[in-house]
C-alpha cells in the first residue's frame, strides 16, 4: 500500500497514444506506478484534468502541501491540456521555468515545454525530456542521440545543447504498410529474421531510390513461390529503416550514436546501425524520461531570487 505521507511530487508521461505516471518520494524514490491508454488521441482538452483526477482519485483530499506535478509529452500540444510553446534550436532542453501552469485541487501542474526548428522545420514534445535526462548524466555532452518510436527522431547534440534534428515517420509507415496495405496479407509478425532484415537494410543504403520497387515484390513473392512471411515481415522493417538512415545518414554516419527507446525497436536499430560498421549504446526510454522529469523537478526545488 502508497504511503502518501511520503509523497512529494508527482512524473507524468502523457503522450498520444497513453499516459505514464508515478507517484514520487524524497530523493527519487517511486512510490507507485501508473499507467492510462487515454493519451492525447482520446481526450478532449477539457477531459484531461477530469482524467488524471480519476488516475489520482485514490490520494487523500489534502496532502498538507500543494503537490507538484510535473508533464512532459503531447499534453503540452495545442490538442493537449494546456500548450506549452515550443523552444527554438540552439537550447538546453527547457527546464521548469519555461513550462505553462495550471492547477487540479491541491496539485500545481507544471507542462514542460517542446522544440522547434524553423530551418527545416520540425517540432518535438516529449523527447526533449528524455535529452534532459540524458543530459543530467553527461551534462556537456556532444554526439548523436536516436530516438526510435513511431516518429523516430535524430538528434545532434554540441556542447549540452540541442543544435539540430530531424523526425521520420518509420514507425508509422510500418504500422500503415503491414496493417493496413495489401502487404498485410504476407507479413507475419513473432519470428525475427535477422539476416532478412540486414540484408534489406544495405540494399535500401545502398540504393535508396529502390526503396518504393522493393515493397509489392513482398506480396508477389509470396503469392509466387510461398515466401516465408516472418522473413518478410523482416525485410519490411529493415527496408523503411533503411531508408531512413539514407536520408539521415549526416548523423550517425562514422560516428558514436546513442540509443534512447525500448527495447524491441531499439534492438532493430542497434543491428542496422552495427551493420554499418557504427558503436552504438542502448538506454532505456523509461527510466531517462523519469530521470529528466526528476531533473526539472529539482529545478523546481531552487530558491528564486
Amino acid at each position: 500500500m502508497t504511503d502518501f505521507k511520503e509523497l512529494k511530487w508527482i512524473a507524468v508521461d502523457w503522450g498520444t497514444s497513453h499516459m505514464r505516471l508515478w507517484l514520487m518520494g524524497e530523493a527519487g524514490t517511486v512510490l507507485d506506478r501508473r499507467h492510462s491508454n487515454k493519451g492525447m488521441n482520446a481526450l478532449a482538452p477539457s477531459e484531461f484534468a477530469p482524467h488524471l483526477r480519476e488516475i489520482l482519485s485514490d490520494l487523500p483530499e489534502t496532502l498538507n502541501h500543494r503537490t507538484p506535478i510535473v508533464c512532459c509529452g503531447m499534453v503540452g500540444s495545442r490538442q493537449g491540456w494546456v500548450e506549452a510553446p515550443y523552444i527554438s534550436v540552439p537550447c538546453a532542453p527547457p527546464s521548469i521555468k519555461q513550462a505553462s501552469r495550471t492547477e487540479i485541487g491541491s496539485f500545481d501542474v507544471f507542462i514542460l515545454p517542446g522544440i522547434k526548428q524553423l530551418d527545416r522545420p520540425d517540432v518535438m514534445r516529449g523527447e526533449e525530456t528524455q535529452i534532459a535526462g540524458f543530459l543530467a548524466k553527461f551534462n556537456n555532452y556532444t554526439g548523436v542521440i536516436c530516438l526510435p518510436g513511431t516518429h523516430n527522431k535524430w538528434v545532434q547534440i554540441n556542447g549540452g545543447l540541442v543544435s539540430r534534428f530531424s523526425t521520420y515517420l518509420s514507425g508509422e509507415l510500418f504500422d500503415i504498410l503491414s496493417q493496413k496495405s495489401v502487404l498485410k496479407h504476407s507479413l507475419t509478425d513473432g519470428k525475427w529474421d535477422s539476416t532478412s532484415f540486414k540484408n534489406a537494410v544495405t540494399e535500401v543504403i545502398k540504393n535508396p531510390e529502390t526503396f518504393a520497387s522493393s515493397l509489392f515484390p513482398l506480396r508477389s513473392a509470396n503469392l509466387l513461390t510461398n515466401a516465408d512471411t516472418y522473413s518478410a515481415y523482416s525485410r519490411l522493417s529493415g527496408l523503411i529503416i533503411g531508408s531512413e538512415l539514407a536520408s539521415a545518414r549526416s548523423y550517425w554516419e562514422n560516428k558514436p550514436i546513442t540509443i534512447i527507446g525500448k527495447n524491441g525497436i531499439s534492438k532493430a536499430y542497434t543491428e542496422a546501425l552495427e551493420a554499418l560498421g557504427n558503436t552504438v549504446e542502448h538506454l532505456n526510454s523509461e527510466a531517462i524520461t523519469l530521470r529528466g522529469l526528476k531533473t526539472a523537478y529539482e529545478t523546481l526545488k531552487e530558491p528564486t531570487t
